[in-house]
């Protein structure tokens, strides 16, 4: 039998499965890797208040239970984190990698709920950025997590996010990737890629109907999978682009208020 490969989400639970905890498993198994977690928060959404988003942040004591378990075994050839839900979460997270030499880091700087547009804990998000993103092998945020961690604000051009990006890189994070996606105008999905010297623009063909709940996560935990298999982060990222298009074309409604990428699309198309 050949070595099992090991990934990492340190995240929360997405009850309709299409982001968080959830994605990550999934396109970690995508990937043949073997996951790991640690749940942080748990999210729950209710269709009888046009999808209200309910955050229950885990205990950070029960997260610093879960890291020992997992790191019981060694370090992980790739990890992930998402919403983390709390200071204390993230000091846990940070003293976990640290603690176990972990590498290749993928911080993907979860802030807000899908269709939310506040900060759920401000001061979680300075600790991240703070604590966090000098470990990252790469950092993953939307525009709204790169306005909020560069100091820019709204970000609504390549050239702010170009300007984010670098921003969050002197932050002490090796790679950006800041996810533009289907929020700039115009019939392309741009998301730019910088790492300290050079940008690379990564564009599909927007989708429609766009099932996108999820993407972030997913694109996210598919560079955790590339790298833990042995890609460089180039490769990781620009396979990663092309394992997330895939979801969301094989994506379907799941109600009214959201559509949920198909984590299995990319080998779905192959």
């Amino acid at each position: 039998m050949s070595r099992i490969i090991k990934t990492l989400t340190i995240a929360g639970s997405d009850s309709s499965g299409g982001a968080g905890i959830q994605a990550d498993l999934k396109t970690f198994e995508e990937y043949g890797t073997y996951g790991f977690s640690a749940l942080t928060t748990i999210v729950t959404m209710d269709p009888d208040n046009g999808w209200h988003h309910n955050v229950y942040p885990i205990d950070a004591a029960i997260v610093a239970e879960q890291l020992k378990t997992v790191f019981a075994g060694g370090p992980m050839d790739a990890m992930k984190t998402g919403m983390l839900g709390s200071v204390e979460i993230v000091r846990v997270t940070e003293q976990a990698i640290k603690g176990n030499l972990q590498t290749n880091v993928v911080i993907d700087p979860v802030m807000v709920c899908k269709g939310e547009d506040e900060v759920l804990n401000p001061e979680s998000a300075q600790a991240i950025r703070d604590l966090l993103l000098p470990l990252a092998i790469v950092v993953t945020p939307n525009l709204f997590e790169a306005g909020v961690l560069s100091g820019l604000g709204k970000i609504s051009s390549i050239e702010g996010m170009k300007e984010a990006a670098r921003l969050i890189h002197g932050l002490g994070a090796r790679h950006v990737v800041v996810k533009g996606g289907k929020a700039l105008g115009g019939e392309q999905a741009v998301d730019i890629f910088f790492d300290g010297t050079e940008y690379t623009i990564l564009q599909t063909a927007k989708i429609e109907p766009a099932h996108n709940h999820g993407a972030g996560c997913t694109f996210a935990a598919a560079i955790t999978g590339g790298l833990a298999c042995g890609l460089s982060v180039n490769e990781a990222v620009a396979k990663a682009k092309d394992f997330v298009s895939a979801a969301i074309r094989n994506g379907y409604t799941f109600n009214k208020y959201v559509g949920p990428v198909f984590h299995g699309g990319y080998r779905l198309e192959k």
